[in-house]
């Protein structure tokens, strides 16, 4: 598994997608979902773990975290990520072992042979302001595509079913953003993040904002 040949600074915020070999699906049940989570919660430490022998997962003493992390998003055949580098290298030894650790579960579950990803992790460094705010909403947004796939072309004609299927779907950093409590709520590290959210009502107004416009058609 490797990452495209963008510089991985300290301090530094990041856009990071990456998919299904061939497309392929890489979720397939809630199951597999939830176990996305506690992999990405494990994986940010510079210690070792063994899932099987882990009972809550969310109160595991991880010691120095890799990265911050600051949204995502998975979806049936990939995953989206926002994150901040902290420790050297940080990016690239987390996805190791996040990745691997999944593809290792996948495998056994779906008896599966092969690498689970594409060879290469697309990555976007975010730069400025007016893009990584953008990039919250990118991928909080990302699922409605579950249930309007043309909706950033087309719109959205009912747009309480949209909002109503991302509260519902609970394997995002949505619904942290939307103030549940939630064992996840461990997973972000927020406070390393621009608070463009300062109140659930801000957060609220942009999700609005970008459903009534669509996202390609604001951000251009």
């Amino acid at each position: 598994m490797s990452i495209r040949p963008v510089p991985l600074l300290p301090d530094e915020y990041y856009h990071i997608y990456s998919r299904g070999g061939d497309k392929r699906k890489i979720f397939h049940n809630a199951v597999d979902y939830q176990r996305f989570q506690k992999l990405l919660y494990l994986a940010n430490s510079d210690k070792s773990f063994r899932f099987e022998t882990i009972k809550n997962v969310y109160e595991v003493e991880r010691g120095e975290r890799l990265v911050s992390i600051g949204a995502y998003c998975p979806m049936p055949n990939h995953i989206h990520l926002l994150i901040k580098q902290k420790a050297e290298n940080g990016i690239s030894k987390f996805l190791q072992k996040f990745l691997t650790a999944y593809s290792m579960y996948y495998n056994v579950k779906y008896e599966h042979t092969g690498s689970l990803f594409e060879s290469k992790f697309k990555v976007e460094h975010l730069g400025n302001d007016v893009y990584l705010k953008y990039v919250f909403s990118y991928i909080h947004l990302n699922p409605v595509k579950l249930i309007y796939p043309d909706w950033k072309e087309d719109g959205i004609s009912d747009k309480k079913r949209a909002l109503d299927f991302l509260n519902q779907h609970t394997y995002s950093s949505f619904l942290d953003y939307r103030g549940i409590k939630r064992p996840e709520n461990k997973i972000l590290n927020r406070e390393e993040f621009p608070d463009y959210f300062p109140t659930l009502k801000h957060f609220e107004n942009e999700i609005l904002d970008w459903i009534n416009y669509g996202l390609q058609g604001k951000a251009s």
